[in-house]
């Protein structure tokens, strides 16, 4: 039997992992093993040079880690496109997100509010510098450590108003998702793959990567709450 194809990913793309590596594994018999850590310590792994065959993080990420030379340069695979969507515990009354003066307001009168250390999370730290409103939330912000979900803080009631990726929000027992970030304050992260510098079977993880960006993962990735990318 072939070795396993070892992948470690950030959380936003676990789900979508287990079940494109789960139809793969199908019609290949290639065991595929997959570890979904927070983006920051996966890409921490990477650098410092821990064993994987396939990296699979935000796009400017790869980048970074194929231009320190852990990623092999031409090897990157652009996968999915990765809303924000916001979330509040099950049962709470619903609040407006449709506009980008809705979700200020909103922001402004919970009592707290939680996003993570990943790219939605950073772009929404200038969305509240640019409102002007940072030193007056910053008090009730509940920042997720890497890798813990930001809907498991809003299902145990440590948060009222949680910022995501919708792929990690959805299915999460004890939050209800309001919906997406309107389109003026959205931000799109796109999700790629790329061979890891340490692989020893190049060939093996190029001929799952072909699978990961085919037409026929499309219903599985939009399953995911992503669009192919």
């Amino acid at each position: 039997m072939a070795p396993p194809i070892t992948i470690i990913s950030s959380m936003a793309t676990r789900q979508l992992l287990a079940e494109l590596t789960r139809q793969y594994q199908r019609q290949s018999g290639q065991p595929v093993t997959t570890e979904s850590v927070g983006g920051v310590d996966a890409a921490r792994r990477v650098r410092a040079d821990e064993a994987f065959d396939v990296v699979v993080l935000a796009a400017n990420a790869i980048e970074q880690l194929t231009e320190a030379g852990k990623v092999i340069a031409g090897s990157k695979v652009d996968l999915v496109r990765s809303g924000v969507a916001v979330a509040v515990p099950e049962g709470a009354p619903k609040i407006d997100i449709g506009s980008e003066e809705a979700v200020r307001q909103a922001v402004l009168a919970a009592r707290s509010i939680s996003y993570s250390t990943g790219p939605s999370g950073v772009h929404l730290t200038r969305v509240f510098e640019r409102w002007g409103i940072t030193g007056q939330i910053a008090g009730k912000i509940v920042q997720a450590p890497p890798g813990i979900p930001v809907g498991s803080l809003v299902a145990d009631g440590k948060v009222e108003l949680g910022f995501q990726q919708l792929s990690e929000l959805m299915n999460l027992p004890g939050i209800e998702v309001l919906g997406p970030l309107p389109g003026a304050i959205q931000i799109i992260t796109i999700f790629s793959a790329g061979l890891s510098a340490t692989s020893k079977q190049p060939d093996a993880v190029r001929a799952m990567l072909e699978f990961f960006r085919s037409p026929e993962t499309a219903q599985i990735k939009r399953h995911n709450g992503m669009e192919p990318a």
